[in-house]
């Protein structure tokens, strides 16, 4: 029989992909990772994907917020938080535990769970511990969820210094010195470890930096310029992290450069300088986020030492693994040498962050960026790959 004439059923449109952005979070970093949020939130094809919010309180509440990007900014130096942007004040999303079912729920004490609709690919833009640092990337595995940036393995390594630099240095890529005091060692017996930076010192010299070995954004750093400082410096890190690294100062300038995944694989931005900033010791929390001192898009290089930076990054990207995006950052020492400091595997991505203006320069716009991002995740599959 042929079913030529037949009444045809209209096709159902496609169902846009949706996008978690994912935010704030437990570490010291909740409120800069909440003004990126805001950030992509205003910069994300809304015609293209449909978009839900989700806010990760200080006290690790996963929160249905508004979809307000206007509210996410700093004012009159304050930082935003979840919990002012938080619907409700007990009510918790839920990611699906079971692969085969991507639907997030919403929960609250005494009513029934209310389905939130299914997530194709979750934008998580948390810095710092707990979920930076691969934490949030393994729960997504198990969920079966793709999702922005690296995997586990590449963001618990783009979150530790001291094994970051470990992985650096045996892919040949130069380091600084540095010297890193665990929990035990301080424990056990804190005379000794405090001696071990001492001789750290008396070896490389005055100034050092004392920063939490995983954290981010320059918080709990302190520039020591005496034995002096020391102690409090120490303190001060410890607060973020009770695994310390001290580094020795390089004298040099500070290069950035951005890597972004495109389909043909990972390629470098052009680089930016960091200035020393006038008012700062160095380029420290208030300096990035606060006063907003700004960098130099394109860096005031020579194009061999552009295009050494640029291969440096992308082989930063490649020697841990990394997948989506990194910024590399980098001294050019005054011998002529480029040291490579750090990677950050989700980098700051606010409005005035290098890292969105290092691809604004090199052809990128921010809403290409995000879009760009996105779709690289959406190529991946979760699981071993």
């Amino acid at each position: 029989m042929s079913t030529e004439n037949l009444p045809q059923s209209p096709e159902q449109p496609s169902r846009k992909p949706r996008v978690a952005v994912v935010f704030g979070g437990r570490s010291s970093e909740h409120g800069i990772s909440v003004v990126t949020a805001g950030a992509v939130l205003k910069a994300i094809d809304r015609t293209k994907y449909d978009v839900l919010p989700i806010g990760i309180t200080q006290d690790g509440r996963w929160a249905l917020t508004a979809d307000d990007p206007e509210r996410m900014a700093i004012v009159d130096r304050r930082q935003p938080s979840v919990d002012l942007l938080a619907e409700s004040d007990e009510g918790g999303v839920i990611l699906p535990v079971d692969p085969a079912n991507r639907e997030v729920v919403y929960s609250e004490p005494g009513s029934v769970p209310k389905a939130l609709g299914e997530v194709d690919v979750v934008f998580p833009v948390l810095h710092g511990p707990y979920g930076e640092d691969g934490t949030l990337q393994g729960l997504l595995e198990l969920s079966g969820v793709p999702y922005v940036g690296s995997g586990v393995l590449a963001s618990a390594v783009g979150q530790d210094k001291e094994y970051m630099k470990r992985v650096f240095t045996s892919f040949g890529l130069r380091v600084g010195p540095y010297v890193v005091v665990r929990p035990r060692e301080w424990e056990r017996d804190e005379a000794a470890a405090r001696k071990k930076i001492v001789d750290f010192a008396g070896e490389h010299g005055w100034p050092l930096f004392v920063k939490p070995a995983r954290a981010g954004s320059s918080i709990g750093i302190t520039k020591v310029d005496d034995l002096s400082g020391l102690d409090e410096a120490i303190a001060e890190a410890q607060r973020h992290d009770p695994k310390i690294l001290v580094e020795a100062a390089l004298r040099g300038r500070e290069i950035e450069c951005g890597v972004l995944e495109f389909e043909d694989g990972p390629r470098a931005s052009v680089p930016a300088e960091i200035p020393s900033p006038e008012t700062h010791a160095y380029y420290d929390f208030e300096a990035k986020y606060i006063d907003s001192t700004p960098g130099i898009v394109p860096a005031p290089l020579t194009p061999e030492e552009t295009a050494e930076v640029r291969r440096l990054a992308v082989d930063a990207f490649e020697a841990t693994s990394c997948e989506g995006l990194v910024r590399a950052d980098f001294f050019l020492t005054e011998d002529g040498e480029f040291v490579i400091n750090e990677i950050n595997t989700m980098p700051g991505f606010t409005p005035i962050s290098m890292y969105p203006q290092m691809w604004q320069a090199s052809g990128v716009s921010y809403p290409e960026l995000v879009d760009r991002l996105v779709q690289a995740a959406l190529r991946r599959s979760t699981g071993l790959r």
